[in-house]
């Protein structure tokens, strides 16, 4: 199985990193490299994330990397990261449609 990004995903992973590493840039790759770890152990794992709890459709799943959400979509060859986003935020439908 492979994992891709949406183009969403990627500038939202650029925008948390930028925010991080604003105050600390040590933090900023420590937290990069979690994240990426983290992406990667889906391509094994693909149902290891929760349910995004307010859509409740099991194939929209997230994993958390503190303090960040990171939405993703699987099917039977692909995992499709849909955004990196503050957990503060809720998942929209309109990250779906990319």
């Amino acid at each position: 199985m492979r994992t891709v990004w949406t183009r969403q995903a990627e500038a939202m992973l650029d925008e948390a990193l930028d925010l991080i590493a604003a105050d600390r840039p040590t933090a900023a790759l420590a937290w990069l490299d979690e994240l990426m770890e983290r992406v990667r152990s889906l391509e094994r794992f693909p149902d290891l994330g929760r349910i995004v709890p307010e859509l409740q459709r099991s194939e929209i799943r997230e994993i958390l990397v503190d303090p960040y959400r990171v939405p993703y979509h699987h099917d039977d060859s692909q995992v499709t990261i849909l955004a990196v986003l503050h957990d503060r935020r809720l998942f929209l439908e309109e990250y779906i449609s990319e």
